[in-house]
């Protein structure tokens, strides 16, 4: 059985507690348990890091989970199972927080520094964080990455299971962890199992698992109902076999029901059933015609302090302890003692190992909970949250209950909430702005409190746009716009910048500008100050949108505002604003003198200074970059993601990331560029932007190009997710996607779609090409015109290649339009040439610090050296540039060493003459017509054109006197 594939089997009673094995016998489910028993054997060796386990409820998803985690606790794995609940959404990373409850204090194999980051943010039981605001330098994809970590560490000994129950009731904190794991399983005997009913789940984890299922890293495992033999013998073997078939026919299969309905009968309270179940669904409302009546049924005999007690625990979930149960419920000690009795006897009530009471299933919980009258739940929240107050829970335990039963003006729950909001701010940020939504319901609507409703409002933008709520966040930026007085300059210029940086990452650029133009004529009310922080949001459109060019004199406003007004920081980051632009139209000159003096203000200040910088800090990164000051730019990057990390500005992440991903491709540290590029997908997939995503992807593409070996399929796919991502878009952005996916196609061998991918990025004169970059896109283009077999062209890109590289002047960019001019003096087989241009190129890089394109100039050179006479330079060449290649882990270059690699020299003695005469090009493409290939093909492998390969093949015939290509193979293969 292959662990991908989407598998449908018979169901099986689903167990009910939320950490006992126990519960009904598992009945039948023999293949799934095979399955399963396969996913123990094979962990951390080639099993599949996650099972996603699907079916209706009551279909015996939680009573095989339970199975699972017995059988791996046998065999000596640590197993932590945790579930999701229906009322306790807005708990952040529930279900992981209930699974990590079961973890010893001081496990094995776990760095203390690791387990304290994540029990910081996961708590107790109840997915309850520390008291107070988490860290700043806790954002929650780090914490994704750190608790990977730590998972990945407790299944050292002896292996992991993790087990999450009901995650389709799961909080969006942890949904948004769980497609992390999915995307980046954990390493090692790790597996995490899901449980979830199918129409109930959030589209986009359904979407994850699905990818995940046509990768193979999910083993799908969905639960039909239980075959009529296993039902009848397995759970009412004690029936006469005609009323249980009729049990059967009542339930079709389904566990749940069928219990149920054994349960009525065997208690002389059989009810006949007509309606089928085949139209049930998942919901409460769509329960087949008669199951809620049947479990509500049991309650009957319950006296009515007994119900209130069950009321209580299906309200209170996490909370439905003694204590609050009995504050709830108004019960003494003894009397509340009595009543849990009754109902554990009756198997209504269960304790779990945590010391909470939980309801046997909850479809139960889910029917006493919605029978429960409102003005009940009212009582029994306003009783918790007293409780928790007293006891000194944290907001974010008290908070759903004060939701649900404070609607009046009250500040000390405003308070709780509002707190609640801070805590869950960078981890767990849409429960953030549920809980600050919660807070400006309850304050008064008045002009007293119109300040602090407005900044409110600016705090619950913020968390709903790093969480992808981008345009309710804009919306509620535009209503803080229009409402802010006139003495509230400061916060409608705040709601205005980020409203604008809100627009662009929604692709909304014309929007964005024209906001902030609107804003800069509101004169004379406008600050100095204020026309600065609009001024450098206003530059940051270029070359989004706006061309640089058209740009440089608002640039060049905000700097000499910022400097009349003594605004060192506001002046720093206009030089950093203005030396990105430079450097991007291939000003070197200027982007250099504004990138000197804005690292000199930048490096002087400290870094809480710089908070509201981070921007300007990435963009004199890349500046940086592109002029191949690769130190300063990595330093400066650095900086400024750990200065965005501590303030919460995660959207400023990617940029950050990015920057030292593209330093790590120029200086050859592919595995480390490959994880910065990783983690700026995952937050741009956080934060929802398309726009953004797009551009993360092309760079990811970028990176993968580099890492992996030629043609690989993921650098492929993320070029052709970053070009799907950017739509009709035509911007800077979307020319870096078309790029990426030529320079992706062309490794992968198809010059053709490369070239038009190219031309679709810059046109046929390159204008849409970032100028900095157009002599190594024009090295692109070169390559695919020689395969395709286009010479002028190649020769047009190559002399456009060189006047671009003469006016950058910079060693990376003329490095580029040598190799650009050496593949066209190999075309005309002028090794001689092509040698010194290749040593050339490979001198530049070296210069510069350039060492993944140093390697790649080096490993081009060797086999032209060798063909030009000089055999021992080029083998030395090509072991240096192996050793950067391999050492650096650029796949891509490890490649193309193994098609360069030099052969291993033949005595004379040895040496047919007809061989000696050949030249190592010739003989080249005489082994790989041996191989098999067409001349199309050994074009592509080594990057020659067609026309070249034909001629170097009739040169071969000529000099081997064979005319066939069977006949050299043969000939070859007797030497």
């Amino acid at each position: 059985m292959e662990f991908g594939r989407d598998i449908t089997h018979a169901g099986a009673p689903e167990g009910a507690a939320t950490h006992h094995d126990g519960g009904s016998p598992l009945v039948g489910r023999t293949a799934e348990l095979g399955l399963l028993d396969t996913v123990i054997d094979r962990l951390g060796r080639g099993g599949p890091p996650l099972v996603d386990i699907t079916g209706a409820a009551g279909i015996g998803k939680s009573r095989l989970m339970a199975e699972l985690c017995l059988r791996a606790r046998r065999r000596g794995v640590t197993v932590l199972r945790g579930r999701a609940a229906e009322y306790e959404r807005h708990l952040p990373f529930h279900p992981f927080a209930d699974a990590f409850a079961d973890l010893d204090d001081h496990p094995p194999h776990a760095a203390p520094d690791m387990l304290d980051a994540v029990s910081r943010i996961l708590g107790g039981r109840g997915a309850v964080p520390s008291p107070g605001a988490v860290p700043g330098t806790a954002d929650r994809f780090g914490f994704h990455r750190s608790l990977a970590g730590l998972l990945a560490q407790l299944g050292r000994a002896g292996g992991l299971v993790v087990a999450l129950d009901d995650v389709h009731w799961a909080d969006p904190a942890s949904l948004e962890l769980l497609d992390h794991l999915v995307r980046h399983p954990v390493p090692g005997p790790v597996v995490l199992v899901v449980a979830r009913r199918d129409r109930q789940t959030p589209t986009a984890l359904t979407a994850a698992l699905t990818r995940g299922v046509d990768t193979e890293a999910v083993l799908r495992i969905g639960l039909a109902p239980l075959a009529e033999q296993e039902c009848v013998e397995g759970l009412a073997h004690d029936l006469p076999r005609a009323q249980a078939e009729q049990l059967y026919a009542a339930g079709e299969g389904n566990p749940l029901y069928f219990l149920s309905l054994l349960h009525a009968h065997r208690e002389g309270a059989a009810r006949r059933r007509t309606s089928s179940w085949a139209s049930a669904g998942d919901g409460l409302g769509e329960l087949p015609t008669g199951l809620g009546a049947l479990l509500l049924n049991e309650l009957t005999p319950l006296t009515p302090s007994q119900h209130r007690t069950l009321e209580a625990i299906a309200v209170l979930g996490d909370h439905a302890v003694a204590s609050v149960i009995r504050r709830a419920t108004g019960r003494t000690d003894a009397e509340l003692d009595d009543d849990l009795g009754t109902l554990a006897r009756r198997d209504l009530v269960r304790l779990d190992p945590g010391g909470r009471m939980v309801l046997r299933h909850p479809v139960i919980r889910t029917l006493v909970h919605e029978s429960t009258a409102a003005r009940r739940h009212v009582e029994i929240h306003r009783a918790a949250a007293a409780e928790l107050a007293r006891t000194g829970a944290p907001a974010v335990e008290q908070a759903p209950h004060i939701e649900r039963s404070v609607t009046t003006w009250d500040p000390q729950a405003y308070a709780v909430l509002r707190q609640a909001a801070e805590q869950t701010a960078s981890t767990a940020p849409t429960i953030s702005a549920h809980w600050l939504r919660a807070a400006l319901r309850l304050l008064p609507d008045t002009v007293e409190r119109g300040a602090e409703r407005r900044d409110l409002m600016l705090r619950r933008a913020r968390a709903l746009g790093v969480a992808g709520g981008l345009r309710e966040s804009r919306d509620l930026l535009h209503k803080v716009i229009s409402t802010a007085g006139p003495d509230e300059t400061g916060v409608r210029t705040s709601a205005v910048v980020q409203c604008a940086l809100t627009e662009r990452h929604l692709g909304r650029y014309p929007e964005a500008i024209a906001l902030l133009r609107r804003e800069l004529n509101r004169q004379p009310e406008l600050s100095a100050s204020d026309r600065v922080s609009i001024g450098l949001e206003l530059s940051s459109s270029a070359p989004h949108n706006a061309p640089y060019p058209q740009m440089r004199g608002e640039v060049a406003r905000t700097l000499a505002d910022a400097r009349a007004l003594g605004n060192e920081l506001g002046e720093a980051g206009a030089l950093a604003v203005a030396a990105f632009g430079e450097a991007y139209e291939g000003g070197v000159a200027a982007a250099s003198a504004y990138a000197a003096q804005a690292a000199g203000m930048l490096d002087g200040l400290p870094d809480d200074d710089l908070t509201a910088l981070c921007e300007p800090l990435g963009r004199l990164g890349w500046a940086e970059a592109f002029l191949g000051r690769f130190t300063d730019a990595e330093r400066h990057a650095d900086r400024g993601l750990g200065i965005a990390r501590r303030s919460g500005q995660v959207y400023l992440l990617p940029l950050l990331l990015l920057c030292k991903a593209h330093v790590r491709i120029q200086t050859c540290r592919l595995p480390s560029a490959l994880e910065l590029a990783d983690e700026a997908e995952d937050i741009a997939r956080g934060i929802g932007s398309s726009e953004l995503l797009a551009f993360v992807l092309a760079n990811n593409a970028q990176v993968r190009i580099a890492a992996s070996a030629p043609g690989d399929a993921e650098a492929l796919a993320a070029a052709e997710e970053a070009v799907a991502s950017m739509g009709a878009s035509d911007n800077w952005r979307a020319s870096m996607a078309w790029c990426m996916l030529g320079y992706a196609a062309l490794t992968g061998g198809d010059p053709h779609r490369a070239l038009a991918a190219l031309l679709r990025a810059g046109g046929d004169d390159l204008r849409g090409l970032q100028p900095s970059m157009r002599p190594l896109l024009s090295e692109l283009l070169v390559t695919a015109a020689l395969a395709t077999g286009n010479v002028d062209s190649a020769s047009a890109w190559s002399e456009r290649a060189r006047k671009e590289a003469e006016q950058l002047g910079l060693p990376v960019q003329r490095a580029s339009a040598m190799r650009s001019a050496a593949q066209l003096a190999l075309h005309h087989d002028d090794h001689a040439r092509a040698a010194t241009l290749l040593s050339g190129a490979a001198a530049e890089c070296a210069r510069s610090g350039a060492v993944f394109w140093e390697a790649r100039s080096l490993l081009l050179a060797a086999p032209v050296m060798t063909a030009a006479g000089f055999g021992a330079r080029g083998a030395a060449m090509w072991e240096q540039g192996h050793g950067l290649a391999t050492g650096g882990g650029a796949g891509l270059l490890i490649g193309l060493a193994e098609m360069t690699r030099p052969s291993e020299p033949r005595t004379s003695s040895t040496a047919p003459p007809w061989l000696a005469s050949l030249t190592t090009r010739e003989r080249e493409v005489a082994e790989l017509v041996t191989e098999g290939l067409t001349n199309q093909a050994i074009a592509a492998r080594l990057y020659l054109s067609p026309r070249t390969v034909e001629t170097h093949v009739s040169r071969v015939f000529r000099k081997t006197g064979v005319a066939t290509r069977a006949g050299l193979a043969a000939l070859m293969a007797r030497s």
